[in-house]
């Protein structure tokens, strides 16, 4: 693909600059339209994000964005790729990929915890800006000593990101519940309670067996504190999948 051949929503994604007969800079640019969504995000959540509330803050008109912006899909492209600008490089030692891997991910959870809009956005395609070619660069290089195949190695990235994401997107969602005082505590005893009465022991057994535990009954830990240990688990037990599979390669 020659330079000509670049999409102009890829010419802005990896900042090419365009070609320009002006004289003088432009007074605004893709960098500073990105960086002002990205901080009305940051405070506001993602409904608070809007070009003409970008124009606003900026001091332009909504028109003049669109010389920059394509469009607000191409908008959310471009915020999601700014938003990894400052994930970590991997900095393990070379061939611990476990540890790596959990390094990696619970650094995206992190990621999506500081920035809660992030696991709002739709994914409709693969990386492709830069920060994100970078991110997932990262990930493939802890997988480097491995010996899995290419498609293994993507599935194993689909796997760790999808579990970051959606674990960042419970805790979200409780927390969301936990504004509206709802103790989350009281409220699986209460479902617990509740649910016993209808779960028959012949038609769900397992089910049956869970509620007639204290599993719900027991005092909950500490919020964050339980949450980050599920996440911990979850992690942990996708890597002892990848584990088994890079040993798999091995065996006769």
């Amino acid at each position: 693909m020659t330079d000509v051949d670049i999409p102009v929503e890829l010419r802005r994604l990896w900042r090419i600059p365009a070609d320009t007969n002006l004289g003088r800079t432009a007074e605004l640019d893709v960098e500073r339209v990105v960086r002002t969504a990205v901080d009305l995000a940051d405070r506001h959540g993602l409904d608070g994000v809007s070009l003409p509330k970008i124009a606003k803050t900026l001091g332009f008109t909504t028109m003049s964005l669109y010389r920059h912006v394509g469009s607000k899909e191409e908008l959310l492209t471009l915020m999601f790729d700014a938003a990894f600008a400052d994930f970590p490089e991997p900095a393990t030692e070379p061939g611990q990929w476990r540890l790596g891997l959990h390094t990696w991910t619970a650094q995206q959870r992190d990621l999506y915890d500081r920035r809660p809009w992030l696991v709002r956005m739709p994914i409709l395609a693969p990386p492709t800006g830069p920060h994100q070619v970078a991110f997932m660069d990262g990930g493939l290089r802890l997988l480097r000593p491995t010996g899995l195949e290419w498609p293994q190695k993507v599935g194993v990235l689909m796997l760790l990101t999808g579990w970051a994401r959606h674990a960042a997107q419970l805790s979200h969602d409780l927390a969301a519940g936990r504004e509206a005082s709802v103790d989350q505590g009281a409220a699986e005893r209460a479902w617990s309670r509740s649910l016993a009465h209808l779960v028959e022991p012949d038609r769900f057994p397992d089910m049956a067996a869970l509620l007639d535990s204290d599993t719900f009954l027991a005092p909950r830990p500490e919020t964050t504190a339980a949450e980050q240990a599920d996440f911990v688990f979850g992690l942990e037990r996708i890597l002892d999948g990848v584990a088994e599979l890079i040993a798999s390669r091995a065996r006769p």
